[in-house]
């Protein structure tokens, strides 16, 4: 068994598949950085100086030792607008390898050589040709 989830485990695919996902969770943290540090505080500023993640609807107000109890819906559209970056990012990438893919498709494939055999064949009836 433990032979077998070796053989899994340094199989091509999931090696690729462990790169993807660290690589596409570091991704996720540039992305929430550039939505909450660049993008959202010029559209906060054209809407009237708003802040979005500062956004709630209060439910209850904080008492004594207890705290308030929020819909921090501003918060989850600075999480829409991220995700709508990231998922724009990977359409321009994928729709790039896709074009890749048909140019190489379309690209007219060289026919084989003819073997020697026939080469050889091909001048000798030349050469009888010309006699």
């Amino acid at each position: 068994m433990l032979k077998e989830f070796q053989e899994f485990a340094l199989k091509g695919n999931v090696v690729d598949m462990a790169v993807g996902i660290v690589i596409g969770g570091a991704f996720g943290t540039i992305v929430k950085s550039l939505v909450a540090d660049v993008i959202m505080p010029p559209i906060g500023m054209v809407i009237g100086g708003i802040d979005f993640s500062s956004l709630v609807i209060t439910l209850r107000e904080a008492s004594e030792g207890v705290e308030a109890v929020t819909i921090n819906y501003g918060t989850f559209i600075n999480n829409v607008i991220a995700f709508l970056i990231v998922a724009w990012a990977l359409f321009i990438v994928i729709k790039g390898m896709n074009n890749l893919r048909k140019k190489e498709e379309e690209a007219p494939a060289e026919p084989p050589a003819p073997p020697k055999q026939e080469v050889l064949l091909e001048e000798i009836r030349d050469l009888l040709k010309a006699r």
